[in-house]
């Protein structure tokens, strides 16, 4: 469900790399109230931020159109509970950087040369990745797949002429430097070098907690089962391509500084992974568009969309 996303990032980034060299940055604008929709403002300069995304992105769109639809998909995950955190969306960021060959300071520097800004871009992951996470949700529940058990989940596939579906299933360790929000800024990078050493010297589940002992304010957590399936986003592909007995490379999160050990990993057939693989596989794919405009139509119907 990164389709979104990264569909959204690629023209991005073939615009970027040909058009940042000769880009000026715009002009300062004054922002008022445009539109109120369920209560919640888009300003004039949100629509001229995407209309400079579109720009960059080379491509065709109402910037205004696509601020209220914005909107009305973030108020609906909210609705749904589905919060994208401050941390998960930097790493998005991140990613995206990393993936294109680019410092985040190039990936500022196109933001901020063309007018869209990097909040502006921010604000678009986690609008997508909310959005995807919705989208999910409502396929299941119009599939039934939300409510089915394990015994079901394998029933159905056996049904479907298919053997009992395989999973990879991991156990797994945390460990987190913990930051307090209140000494973030003054300590993050000196906690960020000292668990980037003990993620150095990682070789096993066994020997973390032994590491930790002398260090100040560091958790380390047995995570148990894992199956690949129920993998968080953010980490998934960093464990998978992970060897056992080693370790992720770090990431910044709202508790501080953390890594993942991999305690060991094999592949497992039961219901439970049968009913995860199921469930996997019944995300929206070649459906997703549809889905999503069939969505977002429901929602404007039953939106109060007002424009100043």
């Amino acid at each position: 469900m990164r389709k979104y996303l990264f569909s959204a990032g690629f023209a991005l980034l073939v615009a970027a790399t040909s058009a940042s060299i000769t880009m000026m940055t715009p002009p300062a604008f004054a922002s008022q109230i445009k539109y109120v929709v369920n209560n919640v403002p888009i300003t004039t300069g949100d629509i001229q931020h995407r209309a400079a995304f579109l720009r960059l992105q080379r491509k065709k769109g109402d910037p205004a159109d696509e601020m209220i639809e914005q909107t009305l998909r973030v108020s609906e995950a909210k609705r749904l509970g589905i919060r994208i955190s401050d941390a998960q969306v930097d790493a998005a960021y991140q990613r995206f950087a990393t993936t294109n060959k680019m410092q985040l300071k190039q990936l500022d520097g196109v933001m901020a040369q063309s007018g869209v800004g990097k909040e502006h871009f921010k604000e678009f992951i986690r609008s997508q990745m909310a959005w995807n996470q919705a989208l999910t949700a409502r396929h299941r529940s119009e599939s039934g797949g939300g409510a089915m058990s394990e015994q079901d989940a394998v029933r159905r596939m056996l049904d479907k002429g298919g053997a009992k579906p395989t999973a990879m299933e991991y156990m797994l360790q945390q460990v987190i430097f913990v930051v307090p929000a209140a000494e973030r800024s003054a300590t993050l990078s000196k906690r960020k070098r000292e668990a980037d050493a003990m993620r150095a010297r990682f070789n096993g589940c066994n020997t973390s907690r032994e590491f930790a002992k002398g260090l100040v304010d560091v958790t380390v957590r047995d995570l148990g089962r894992v199956l690949a399936p129920q993998l968080p986003p953010e980490w998934a592909d960093q464990i998978k391509a992970t060897k056992v007995g080693g370790a992720t490379s770090t990431r910044e999160t709202d508790r501080g500084v953390e890594f993942i050990g991999i305690c060991s990993s094999r592949e497992v057939s039961d219901d439970k992974a049968a009913q995860m693989v199921f469930q996997s596989e019944g995300a929206p794919g070649k459906d997703a568009d549809e889905l999503s405009k069939k969505y977002v139509e429901e929602l404007r119907k039953k939106a109060r969309i007002v424009e100043r």
